[in-house]
């Protein structure tokens, strides 16, 4: 996969979302100030730091600018969450993903950079794992352990083509089960069907097969 993923917490929610990254394939950084958590992920991720999140110093060696994404999991302590959030972004981290408790840090992350905020109640560390490695679609739905449901944007070069054409399901192993344009969500699916500029569409799909 070659894609580079930073976590910082590794609470249950950072741990999941580390060992899900893996589990795709990626390469994870797992970062915690607490250095019983760095030791005990250390041999189940690529890299495992230990760093003061609030030093700002300490991310200078994390080599964030090389990053795919970061996750920040460390709602419990607003202050590291604020900082490793800058410091993503301050690095070009092109997307940051940060846990909030709830709605008032859900506003705050937001405003100093995040680009997508999750609650975990509302939003699950497998899901997420998943948004960060498949930048193409928009929402994913976990069926089993091999089986995911997922929708993405279509693709310029699918436009106006039939879906007989477009074989989807032998190119990239997509089965097209829905299509969504111009918010109405329509299940009528047939080999003559073509899409329009803006349509997303649900697929089922193997979930290790997700480089569209």
């Amino acid at each position: 996969m070659d894609r580079s993923y930073a976590v910082f917490g590794l609470g249950e929610f950072g741990r999941s979302v580390s060992y899900e990254l893996m589990e795709i394939g990626a390469d994870v950084l797992a970062v915690d100030k607490n250095e019983n958590k760095i030791t005990a992920i250390a041999d189940d991720v690529t890299m495992a730091i230990s760093i003061d999140a609030l030093n700002e110093m300490a991310y200078e060696k994390l080599g964030l600018n090389n990053m795919d994404g970061v996750v920040v999991s460390m709602s419990g302590n607003l202050s590291a969450s604020i900082m490793a959030i800058i410091a993503a972004k301050d690095a070009g981290v092109p997307l940051v993903i940060a846990k909030a408790s709830d709605d008032t840090q859900r506003t705050i992350f937001k405003k100093v950079g995040a680009d997508r905020v999750v609650i975990p109640e509302r939003d699950g560390a497998v899901r997420t794992a998943h948004n960060l490695v498949a930048k193409n679609f928009l929402d994913y739905i976990e069926l089993s352990d091999k089986i995911s449901i997922i929708e993405i944007n279509v693709k310029d070069k699918w436009l106006h083509k039939p879906l007989a054409e477009l074989d989807l399901r032998s190119k990239y192993g997509l089965n097209v089960i829905a299509i969504r344009r111009n918010n109405d969500l329509q299940t009528d699916i047939g080999p003559n069907l073509t899409f329009d500029k803006g349509d997303t569409i649900l697929v089922v799909t193997d979930k290790h097969d997700l480089g569209l």
